[in-house]
């Protein structure tokens, strides 16, 4: 995978951004203009949304160039983590329009009050989805080519706006065929209810990257990595883990190496095997390694030639998978059960 240069990519995801408060302006005008029209609670409920869809952007844009600061002394990690605050602010947001969406269209079930032109509406609302349409995947795709939280939980947004939107039609659509007006509130409660879960999934999953919680996307990601670029050196690996800031990722672990071996080149063999996992790895990120001297229950699964301490011939290599990286060490006593269960001092060829 060909490396996107950092400026280049933060040059691309703030004009994104940019992109994104204009857009969600207009859109949220044209919305605005289909409720002053028709009066319809569902119409509102999708311009409220698209309110939070301004306020976001503008959110965003903020926070993607404070995040595209590089590393300094008092943040030695970057400034990644700050996009999923963005994303955080942006979950609350629609959570609280959802909120306030239900609230207003029981006002409305309440003293049942009738929608109007809603041809006229059906048509302003139809061109403002296209438009959330291309914007969302617009952003979706900034966001994944360039590893920016910030717009990738905006294109989720914005997408999640045009079932909205859709949803709204479909409802005016029934008004308008069974003259019944109390279904154009109602289908406002249940876009506000849609609306509560989807800022609930983008509060949620903002959580767990402020909170380094596993990934297991990326795992599989770098396990891939780890795996092209072994060498017979790197005997062992386990004890990996990794803290996401961004589209920078630092990774820990552990690697086993041969015992016998000068530091020198030790560190010339580790450095050059980082410098090809990270060149393969679709992050920006630094691994960070400790040594560990191997043992001899790694003989069996060791491919170093020549090898002047090898207690057991050398059968397979073990397959660096994400359970067995992010495990603990395997035994070091001969005997001893390693974590498949087999006793590695009776295997036998």
């Amino acid at each position: 995978m060909a490396d996107i240069p950092v400026k280049s990519s933060d040059s691309v995801v703030s004009r994104a951004a940019k992109i994104s408060v204009v857009a969600s302006l207009f859109i949220f005008l044209l919305k605005a203009y289909a409720y002053k029209v028709t009066q319809s609670q569902a119409v509102l409920s999708d311009a409220l949304e698209s309110i939070i869809n301004v306020l976001a952007a503008g959110v965003a844009l903020f926070v993607i160039r404070f995040a595209s600061q590089p590393a300094d002394y008092e943040h030695p990690y970057g400034h990644g983590k700050a996009e999923y605050f963005s994303s955080a602010f942006e979950g609350g947001m629609i959570f609280f329009a959802a909120l306030m969406i239900i609230l207003e269209s029981a006002k409305a079930l309440v003293f049942n009050e009738p929608p109007q032109k809603l041809e006229l509406g059906l048509l302003i609302i139809g061109g403002a989805s296209c438009l959330n349409l291309v914007l969302g995947f617009y952003l979706k795709h900034i966001g994944k080519t360039h590893h920016s939280e910030a717009l990738k939980a905006s294109g989720a947004h914005v997408l999640s706006d045009v079932w909205t939107t859709l949803g709204v039609m479909v409802g005016l659509g029934l008004v308008l065929l069974t003259n019944l007006n109390w279904l154009d509130p109602l289908v406002a409660m249940l876009v506000g209810a849609n609306l509560a879960f989807s800022g609930y999934k983008i509060v949620r999953k903002s959580l767990g990257g402020l909170l380094d919680e596993v990934d297991e996307s990326t795992l599989v990601h770098l396990s891939a990595a780890l795996e092209k670029n072994r060498v017979p050196e790197t005997i062992e690996i386990h004890h990996l883990r990794t803290i996401r800031s961004g589209r920078f990722h630092h990774v820990d672990a552990h690697v086993a190496v041969p015992e016998y071996m000068d530091i020198a080149r030790l560190h010339r063999e580790i450095h050059e095997f980082e410098r090809r996992v990270v060149g393969d790895y679709p992050f920006d990120g630094e691994i960070a390694f400790h040594i560990d001297p191997c043992k001899k229950s790694y003989c069996p699964t060791c491919s170093v030639v020549d090898c002047p301490i090898r207690q057991a011939s050398f059968d397979s290599l073990r397959q660096w998978t994400v359970k067995s990286l992010t495990a603990g060490p395997r035994p070091t006593i001969e005997g001893t059960h390693d974590d498949n269960g087999s006793d590695p001092s009776k295997k036998t060829d």
